[in-house]
């Protein structure tokens, strides 16, 4: 049976990266973390269009890698729609070749996180206001919603976010048995 991919995405401050690894440990399989907070912390200026590029290799880099040890599952901190989004509100395009990777890489279930915990402040997110958090949400939301793979908005405390995800990982692996 081939793997599984599970993207959790969302605006900032949403509860990503510790659902996809709470979701990980659960099931005893890899998870992807977010390459763009790797890259942009080993910067020493501000990022840059062009490294919206080189952002979106190393996440496909770090998710073939982490796949070929996944059993049944691989968790993804954000996919290239994230880049997508990020890029065209920010500088208004997106790069060519992360348009044909969204194109050609293939899913299984996104978990939509919800902007219903609140902000938490960190040196590399950049929108805190509700207007742009709702906003980036309906942009998330819409680009799911048109890929015609399944999906989930995941709402509430971290504990029911937690469980909400576990329902929905498990009724995907429940139709492929």
């Amino acid at each position: 049976m081939p793997v599984k991919k599970i993207v959790v995405i969302g605006p900032e401050s949403t509860g990503k990266s510790t659902l996809s690894q709470a979701l990980a440990a659960a099931f005893d399989e890899p998870w992807v973390m977010e390459f763009a907070r790797v890259y942009i912390e080993r910067l020493e200026r501000p990022y840059k269009y062009e490294d919206l590029l080189e952002i979106a290799k190393g996440q496909l880099r770090e998710e073939d890698e982490k796949g070929k040890r996944a059993k049944r599952m691989l968790f993804i901190d954000t996919d290239l729609h994230v880049l997508k989004v990020w890029s065209e509100h920010k500088y208004g395009k997106t790069d060519p070749w992360i348009l044909e990777q969204i194109a050609e890489r293939k899913y299984d279930l996104y978990l939509l996180t919800d902007i219903d915990l609140p902000w938490e402040e960190d040196p590399q997110r950049e929108h805190p206001q509700p207007e742009m958090r709702t906003y980036l949400f309906e942009q998330y939301h819409q680009l799911i919603k048109n890929t015609g793979i399944p999906y989930e908005i995941i709402s509430g405390k971290y504990d029911q976010r937690f469980v909400q995800a576990l329902q929905k990982v498990r009724a995907l692996l429940d139709q492929n048995n």
